[in-house]
């Protein structure tokens, strides 16, 4: 029998309704500017007081914060940045326009997320940045992480567009490093009409620097001189051009600038979606915990965690089967979809993409990372969109997988390989 799928992957990963479709009829009907106004600057201080950093400024996309905050690193050729491998590619793809040396540094196979202990190793006197995501949703070992940046002086970026919702150890990620970076694409946990990104900083030379560039202003360095452009004139000051022009030269270039400011109309819906996030992700919580619940039940799964007192945001829901145990990732995965449960493996490793293997990565480069991605790793369908009745299919459509995998283990398998597969 072909199922239709119970729960498809999210389209939408957050909840849009009346109050959405309100504040987008005020606005439209209030004559304001549409292009950047009051809406974005309350959703940029809402996010702000939310994670408590003091500077938020929000953007076109979750990409455009990666780029520019990559950017405010200044790299230069030689220069080397230790990256995670388990990550969408726009966590990354940025330092491809850099002549750099990019590391990748191999993930725990619990959480997926980069790995402190091999971290250090990869360090050398050109390191200029780590870049980490916090996988699913599953916040990073952030106190670790940043007790090693800081003993070596190195800059970290957070690839936080699974993050909001999360905590650790009572913080937020955004405000756990130096940058963080924020993605409200459709599928995440709020959405800004589709596109949209927040890039939050602590830095206020770097903030300026932010809005110059999303600002159609360049980023360059300046200094003050003598007026010499044109006669003088009686037109009042916001008459004059708002640059740079008459009271500086320019002594450096670093970005042309470019127009990544966020609409008002992107803004307002994110005003409605913050007051909706709790809501959310407490949804998320009870569609994970009914999947752990049936996952508990059986030797040879275990789940995606993290040590420590965490808050999950399950952007994402991971789990990860032990082939020891005799069950086969991909006829589990398959046997799921075929019963309308809708799978998509997330992500593939970033080392072994055609653009970084031209740049010289590989194969064994992170062994951790493949063995999970092609023998292991599972996502589940986890929205807060979903009813009870879908995760209740779910939930019996798993099980009765499960159970099948099971039954179909090698005898030595099922008679020796439990204990090993489960503790692994």
């Amino acid at each position: 029998m072909d199922y239709p799928y119970t729960i498809p992957y999210p389209q939408i990963g957050s909840l849009l309704g009346e109050h959405e479709i309100s504040v987008l009829t005020q606005l439209v009907n209030s004559g304001e500017s549409l292009s950047g106004g009051r809406w974005r600057a309350e959703f940029e201080r809402r996010f702000r007081e939310h994670l408590g950093v003091p500077y938020a400024l929000s953007l076109t996309s979750g990409t455009v914060a990666l780029e520019i905050a990559i950017h405010l690193l200044d790299l230069n050729a030689g220069d080397e940045v230790i990256a995670t491998p388990q990550t969408y590619k726009a966590s990354v793809q940025p330092l491809l326009n850099y002549p750099v040396r990019v590391r990748f540094c191999d993930v725990e196979a619990d959480s997926l997320n980069i790995d402190p202990a091999r971290m250090e190793s990869l360090i050398t006197g050109r390191t200029r940045a780590i870049v980490l995501v916090h996988y699913g949703g599953l916040p990073c070992e952030m106190d670790t992480i940043m007790a090693i940046a800081r003993r070596h002086g190195i800059t970290v970026i957070e690839d936080c567009a699974h993050a909001l919702g999360a905590e650790y150890r009572g913080r937020k990620p955004g405000a756990l490093a130096d940058i963080g970076c924020f993605s409200f694409h459709s599928s995440k946990n709020i959405t800004t009409l589709g596109e949209g990104g927040m890039i939050t900083l602590f830095d206020r030379s770097l903030a300026e620097r932010v809005d110059r560039i999303r600002s159609n202003d360049a980023d360059a360095v300046y200094h003050e001189k003598v007026r010499s452009i044109g006669p003088s004139t009686s037109a009042h000051p916001w008459m004059m051009h708002p640059g740079y022009a008459y009271t500086h030269g320019c002594t450096r270039l670093r970005y042309a600038g470019t127009n990544a400011t966020l609409a008002e109309p992107n803004a307002a819906v994110g005003v409605v979606q913050m007051a909706k996030l709790d809501r959310m992700v407490r949804r998320r919580h009870q569609i994970a915990g009914a999947y752990t619940d049936v996952l508990s039940r059986y030797p040879g799964v275990r789940i995606q965690q993290q040590s420590g007192p965490i808050r999950h945001a399950h952007h994402l829901y991971t789990f990860f089967v032990d082939p020891a145990s005799g069950m086969q990732r991909d006829r589990l995965v398959s046997r799921l979809d075929a019963l309308g449960v809708q799978m998509q493996l997330r992500y593939f490793p970033m080392h072994l993409l055609a653009e970084w293997a031209a740049r010289g990565h590989g194969v064994e480069e992170c062994p951790v990372a493949e063995r999970m991605w092609f023998r292991q790793q599972v996502n589940l369908p986890c929205h807060p969109g979903a009813t009870d009745a879908q995760v209740e299919q779910v939930v019996s459509r798993l099980d009765t997988v499960l159970r099948q995998e099971v039954r179909s283990r090698p005898i030595a398998a099922a008679t020796s390989g439990d204990t090993e597969g489960a503790a692994q």
